[in-house]
């Protein structure tokens, strides 16, 4: 935050803003100690004014600025630092604060009313508001609920007694699907009688219609007034605006079941319910299927205020939107707005998925970057730093991918059990891709010294062993190396006797499957030992590990324990489908 010396105000209110300052340092995601903050700014010296101090408007600013960066989707806060600013510091300094909240917020319709409305009162010139109100359409005019926003455009018009421009909006308006479509068009029809019929259709259309009154004229052989004729047209007219607002009120039916449902359109910190995530994917379903791509687009931007901790939505957006030719550019300002934004760190799945795309665009130096942005926040994240290794395995070959687990297992930020997981993957590129078996078991044998408390260690190390290619002459050579692994196992490390059970019912299986002649004797010595009662247990009775001199090791704590036998996911790992039957508040995860 800012370091001001003085707040502004007195100094109860100054050690009040202290305070709460280092509570929203303390935790930047809790938004009850930021609304805390903001109340507090807001009220100092009595309520802020154009008179109040600098310090006190710089404290305001300061943090008014880092809140609406930290939330910036809370349209009705842009909203109140508009109106701060406008008491403050007067109209531009409040045009500058709605600019800013709607290229943050960009389909705001309550933003950008606020927004025009504010232009109506302070901007006496007609052609700058209506190319505020433009590109609100632009953003707006397609929502469900955009009424307030054409309302607000309308009744400009009519304070300029634009007629012509009246006509025109509602002209636009009968097309969209809209909660109160109805009320527009009975205006339109109403406005049409009066107004010429140059307005009311294309050229090329009257033409047409003129064409086919006097075709009909002919045919009945009954000569008719320009009156007539006008009228005639008028009434084609008609029936075209009325076909068009069936097509209107067809499609606004569609959309009414999805619509209906939507219990919270704007953004909050808290979680929306299952079945609002469950009818936000049957809405999208339904507006693909419709296949008409700026609608589709329109409503993923408003899922997105409404799910914007959800990263389901945001892979489910660029997945889409990569669908689409030409819009590599769309797809990377989505990876970024989740990135950068919306999606915690703690969730590195989106993040990676951006550097997989940036990688495909040939940006490879941005990809690296990623997955080191990603571990400055997360150094134990065993799938990034896998991922960063693909990358350069990928880029620049086996030694660069090697290199990358080196640096991470040498590094003094990374756990000790984070660095077991590298090690077990180091091995393995040495297997799978360069092919050479004893160099990934010299890299299991070396490094056991050092994680034979990791559960991840031992188990990728009976997988590598169990996994060689082997003959019946080789078999019982096999064999011994698999006991070996599963032996020391058994009594250097300090896992739970639970863990070593789970990890020994390998060694069984492969006994049973693919040992020899002798294999049932080595098979219920084991199962006695693993499973057999504490008088005869020998798990049961290793508590402690053994150093390499033989020496026993101490016993790990609760905490330790966790993480020396935790198991390591990745993003596609632990996605699954949807529950369309869950209940309750979804968890952002």
């Amino acid at each position: 935050m800012g370091d001001f010396s003085n707040f502004g105000g007195s100094d109860e209110e100054n050690a009040e803003i202290k305070r709460l300052k280092a509570d929203v340092e303390a935790d930047t995601d809790s938004f009850e100690n930021w609304e805390k903050l903001v109340r507090a700014c807001e009220a100092l010296e009595g309520g802020l004014n154009r008179n109040s101090s600098p310090q006190a408007l710089a404290t305001l600013r300061d943090t008014y600025d880092r809140f609406l960066l930290k939330f910036p989707l809370l349209f009705g806060y842009w909203k109140k630092y508009a109106d701060l600013e406008f008491n403050i510091s007067g109209p531009e300094s409040a045009e500058m604060v709605y600019e800013r909240g709607c290229a943050s917020i960009t389909n705001s319709v309550d933003l950008w009313t606020e927004y025009c409305s504010f232009k109506m009162e302070t901007t006496h010139t007609p052609h700058l508001v209506r190319e505020l109100f433009e590109r609100a359409a632009d953003h707006v005019g397609l929502d469900f609920l955009a009424h307030p926003f054409w309302d607000k455009y309308l009744e400009y018009e009519e304070r300029q007694e634009a007629q012509d421009k009246i006509f025109s909006i509602l002209k636009r308006v009968i097309h969209i699907p809209m909660h109160q479509y109805a009320r527009y068009f009975e205006r339109l029809r109403q406005l049409s009688h009066n107004r010429p019929l140059l307005e009311l259709a294309s050229p090329d259309l009257l033409a047409q219609y003129q064409a086919e009154v006097e075709a009909e004229t002919i045919q009945f052989g009954i000569a008719k007034t320009e009156l007539e004729v006008e009228r005639d047209i008028r009434a084609k007219i008609d029936a075209m605006f009325y076909q068009i607002f069936q097509r209107t009120q067809a499609e606004t039916n569609k959309r009414w079941t999805y619509e209906s449902e939507i219990k919270r359109p704007y953004f909050h910190v808290t979680e929306l319910e299952h079945p609002q995530l469950v009818n936000w994917r049957k809405y999208l379903d339904f507006e693909e299927s419709e296949g008409d791509f700026t609608r589709i687009a329109f409503l993923y931007e408003r899922c997105l205020v409404t799910c914007a901790f959800y990263d389901e939505f945001w892979f489910r957006y660029a997945r889409w939107m990569s669908a689409q030719d030409g819009k590599e550019e769309e797809v990377r300002n989505i990876y970024l707005r989740a990135a950068t934004l919306y999606v915690p760190i703690s969730r590195p799945g989106i993040r990676l998925q951006f550097a997989y795309f940036e990688e495909m665009c040939g940006r490879v130096e941005i990809a690296r970057d990623i997955h080191a942005s990603i571990l400055m926040n997360l150094p134990d994240s065993v799938e990034v730093i896998i991922s960063w290794a693909n990358l350069e395995r990928r880029q620049s070959g086996l030694d660069a991918a090697i290199d990358v687990y080196k640096a991470q297992i040498d590094s003094q930020a990374v756990d000790i059990y984070t660095k077991a997981a590298l090690v077990t993957e180091w091995a393995f590129l040495l297997w799978k891709v360069k092919g050479n078996i004893d160099e990934a078991r010299a890299v299991f044998a070396k490094n056991v010294q050092w994680y034979a408390d990791s559960r991840h260690f031992w188990q990728k190390w009976l997988e590598f062993e169990l996994e060689q290619p082997t003959t019946s002459a080789l078999e019982a050579q096999h064999g011994k190396r698999i006991k070996s692994v599963f032996a020391e196992m058994r009594n250097k490390s300090r896992l739970s006797a639970s863990i070593k059970q789970e990890l020994g019912q390998v060694y069984l299986n492969y006994l049973q499957q693919r040992g020899g002649r002798d294999a049932m004797k080595e098979f219920l010595a084991v199962d006695r030992e693993l499973f057999g009662p504490q008088s005869v247990s020998v798990i049961t009775s290793i508590k402690f590990g053994i150093k390499e001199n033989g020496a026993a090791l101490g016993e790990l704590d609760e905490a330790t324990h966790l993480k020396a036998e935790s198991r390591f996911f990745s993003y596609y790992q632990l996605h699954m489908d949807p529950d369309p039957n869950a209940q309750g508040p979804a968890i952002f995860h």
